[in-house]
Parts: structure tokens; C-alpha cells; sequence
């Protein structure tokens, strides 16, 4: 391939399609990693997150977890969401029409500290 503009283009949008699929790769070897612990709770346990619904102000006693595809192309997505009980029962999946072989649509209770 020559140093032409066209040679030149070529190769960067071959360098993005690699980039793209390695970033593929490493999502979807991750992807089973996410456990409720790991969601972003608070390291000492002592309180819950408030529901993460507008104008809610009770505990989360529950973690929403859903991963689909981005509508851009560009790879896996994961929403996760701290409901309180009520708030959890409502939930449904959003973005079936993004799904793909490895969509997950979870709700795990959050774990008491004292456990």
C-alpha cells in the first residue's frame, strides 16, 4: 500500500475495525464479572443507595442489571439501576430490540452488610 490519501485512509479505518473489535473482545470477556457486591455499593456496607427512582427517597433493597447492545454498533452496554422494593417489582426490561446472544436482564436482591 502506497502513501497515498487513499492508502493512508485505508489504514486507519483497518486500525478502527481492530480497535473495535478488541474493545468487543475485552467487553464480552468481562462481561460475567459484575456481581451485586461489585455494582458500585458503598465499601462499608453501612447503608444502602437511595432508590434510584425520581423522587424516591427509600433505600435500595434491590439491584437492576441489563446489558444490550449500543445503538451506535459500538458494543455492549450495562444500565444498572438501585431500586427499592417497590420500584423493583415495576421493572421490566428496556432495550429488548438491542438485545443480542449474551443480553442479560437481572434483578439480585442487594446483600445485608451483615450477612
Amino acid at each position: 500500500m502506497g502513501d497515498t490519501r487513499e492508502g493512508r485512509e485505508e489504514q486507519a479505518s483497518n486500525e478502527e475495525r481492530r480497535e473495535r473489535a478488541r474493545d468487543l473482545a475485552e467487553t464480552l470477556a468481562r462481561s460475567d464479572e459484575l456481581e451485586p457486591a461489585d455494582l458500585g455499593l458503598d465499601e462499608s456496607g453501612d447503608e444502602p443507595p437511595p432508590c434510584h427512582r425520581r423522587g424516591c427517597d427509600e433505600p435500595a433493597t434491590f439491584v437492576v442489571l441489563e446489558r444490550y447492545l449500543e445503538e451506535t454498533g459500538q458494543g455492549p452496554v450495562e444500565s444498572v439501576a438501585f431500586l427499592c422494593q417497590p420500584h423493583a417489582t415495576e421493572e421490566s426490561p428496556a432495550n429488548l430490540d438491542q438485545a443480542y446472544d449474551d443480553y442479560l436482564f437481572r434483578v439480585d436482591p442487594i446483600r445485608d452488610s451483615s450477612e
